[in-house]
């Protein structure tokens, strides 16, 4: 069993500024650790900064930060100064994110996204130690830049993946993987790859819930929260590698244009295996096989409707005491 429990912040519902109270109260019940996203809504380093100040026993993590949407030096100097904030407790997750993010919404090409990744880790790699890099990478260049606030510790850098060759990646060239939108026996498939670089390569998953939720609630809340992610191509890819053919008539139907029918074609099943849901007992059941299965860190992201309290739905999640 891992000695890791963490959960994705900030929390939905709650201004940013109101939420010190439940990153305070999350070390007490027995969470280790706070893990930011980036997609539409803050930033990844701004909730991890106040993390940083509001629960200095939390370790603190990205996951993730697109490789695309900062420019390298910019992202070196972002990580550095929150490792600087945290000595010992920040680790760095950065990944492709997907087209949609990089292309649609800020107006970057969306290309060679292995390469682009692989660039970012080994020009990481350098500049947090406060070498001067001057390299010509396949994705990018930089000329002379070095780092003016080198950390005390290095943070560990993790790669966002799904497929092999990213999972390889992550294995090979940083400290881990962070995975997302996967089953507990998908992790079975995923874990091995990332680990046949070392057996201590960290396996972070971020895992959807819905504590304390009836099954039709809650289903319906995955049911949307699939169709808008399973449809990005990359997401996808993923899922057809693994298997899952009864997401095959959302596929179709989403190509088709017909989004209500994509919504009606996802199975309960699917829903089941992707999403924790349930009495919270039972959602804690459901976090812990993932662990048995080899994740290293389980990151909770809570999907709780609206009319769940984001401090109940915290607490349902914590670990067993």
């Amino acid at each position: 069993m891992t000695d890791r429990w963490g959960i994705t912040v900030p929390f939905e519902g709650i201004p940013l500024a109101d939420q010190r109270p439940l990153f305070e109260a999350l070390p007490d019940l027995g969470y280790t650790d706070a893990w930011s996203a980036e997609a539409n809504g803050t930033d990844a380093f701004t909730p991890l900064a106040l993390a940083s100040v509001w629960a200095p026993r939390l370790r603190l993590g990205t996951a993730i930060v697109p490789a695309y949407t900062r420019g390298p030096a910019t992202l070196a100097m972002s990580a550095a100064t929150l490792a600087a904030a945290a000595p010992g407790r920040f680790a760095l997750g950065v990944g492709t994110s997907s087209n949609v993010i990089v292309e649609r919404w800020n107006s970057i090409p969306f290309t060679e996204p292995y390469k682009k990744v692989r660039d970012t880790v080994r020009f990481l790699r350098e500049a947090l130690t406060g070498q001067k890099v001057k390299a010509d990478y396949d994705t990018f260049s930089v000329k002379g830049f070095t780092l003016g606030a080198v950390p005390q510790q290095q943070p560990p850098i993790l790669v966002a993946a799904l497929r092999q060759g990213m999972l390889r990646l992550a294995g090979r060239e940083a400290d881990g993987a962070i995975v997302n939108w996967l089953s507990s026996e998908d992790v079975r498939t995923v874990a091995p790859v990332v680990r046949e670089f070392g057996a201590d390569k960290e396996v972070v998953a971020r895992i959807f819930a819905i504590p304390d939720t009836d099954a039709a609630t809650a289903r319906e809340i995955g049911r949307w929260a699939i169709s808008a992610y399973l449809n990005v191509p990359v997401y996808r890819a993923f899922h057809e590698w693994l298997g899952r053919e009864e997401l095959g008539p959302m596929w179709k139907a989403w190509e088709d244009g017909d989004r209500k029918g994509a919504l009606a074609a996802i199975p309960d099943s699917v829903i089941d295996e992707l999403i924790v849901h349930g009495p919270a007992e039972y959602c804690r059941e459901r976090i812990e096989a993932y662990v048995e299965a080899g994740v290293s860190t389980p990151v909770i992201a809570p999907i709780a409707p609206p009319s769940l309290d984001p401090a109940d739905v915290i607490r349902a999640l914590a670990p067993r005491r």
